[in-house]
């Protein structure tokens, strides 16, 4: 009697075993598909991600929040270039997430990148102009008019540098009369009126559709910015982070994303 109890045991705790082991299967952290469920994932999580990402990511962090109750998203959004510098130097982050992967490559040559960066978006250039288009500007030469004040971002930073390429190809000669350090600082000159126009990304324009207008312009095709997101070495949560880039980049992140404008990889 006692050896058909213990042999009845052993066979529900392999039969829950099993079971245990195809559930997790079903949800493989960081594949893309259904966003993952809230078990297991604790504490803080805090993400440093490009200036471009600040509306998705805010909306995206309050619904992972609101799927794995107790958790904290805590963001530093900024300029991918000083975003890498920071981590580089030992700033505490979990998830570095950048407006492309030039600005990525710096994190993973200094080994702090824990496995491959991974694309989850693309992001395109538009001309950003105050609401009503004043100017009547309507393709990319038109920032040449003599007197128009235009903003771009510095080279170093993704978004200036998709717009060097674009000017390049087109063998249109521009000079701003600002380079910002990342997308928000151009837009925002244009949102005070500080500029006429400014080469931003197309999400920054949806966002800030109440105070300006997007000019779609052809070129800008040839030089769309791949987003690559990846898990800290670092992190101190990386539960949390494995989780957080998993929900990126599943169908509720991705619906967020491409609601922004943002294309998918």
């Amino acid at each position: 009697m006692g050896a058909r109890f213990v042999r009845a045991v052993l066979a529900g705790v392999t039969a829950l075993a099993v079971a245990g082991l195809a559930g997790c299967g079903g949800n493989k952290a960081g594949s893309p598909g259904a966003a993952p469920s809230g078990t297991g994932v604790t504490g803080t999580v805090t993400v440093f991600a490009a200036a471009s990402l600040t509306e998705s990511f805010t909306r995206i962090g309050k619904d992972f929040e609101a799927a794995h109750p107790g958790v904290v998203v805590r963001f530093n959004f900024a300029g991918s270039s000083a975003l890498a510098t920071q981590i580089n130097q030992g700033a505490p982050a979990d998830v570095f997430a950048s407006a492309a992967p030039k600005n990525m490559q710096p994190v993973t040559d200094a080994g702090n990148a824990d496995g491959a960066p991974v694309v989850f978006a693309k992001n395109q250039l538009v001309i950003a102009v105050p609401e009503g288009n004043p100017k009547g500007i309507g393709a990319l030469t038109d920032l040449t008019r003599p007197g128009l004040k235009v903003a771009r971002c510095a080279e170093q930073v993704p978004c200036g540098a998709a717009a060097t390429r674009v000017l390049t190809a087109a063998q249109v000669e521009l000079t701003p009369v600002t380079l910002e350090q990342d997308v928000k600082g151009a837009l925002s000159k244009v949102k005070l009126g500080e500029v006429d126009a400014a080469l931003v990304y197309r999400t920054d324009t949806r966002a800030a559709d109440a105070d300006v207008d997007g000019v779609e312009f052809p070129e800008s095709a040839g030089a769309i910015n791949d987003y690559p997101i990846v898990v800290l070495k670092n992190a101190a949560n990386k539960p949390g982070a494995q989780a957080f880039v998993a929900f990126v980049r599943s169908g509720q992140g991705t619906t967020v994303l491409t609601a922004a404008g943002f294309q998918t990889p």
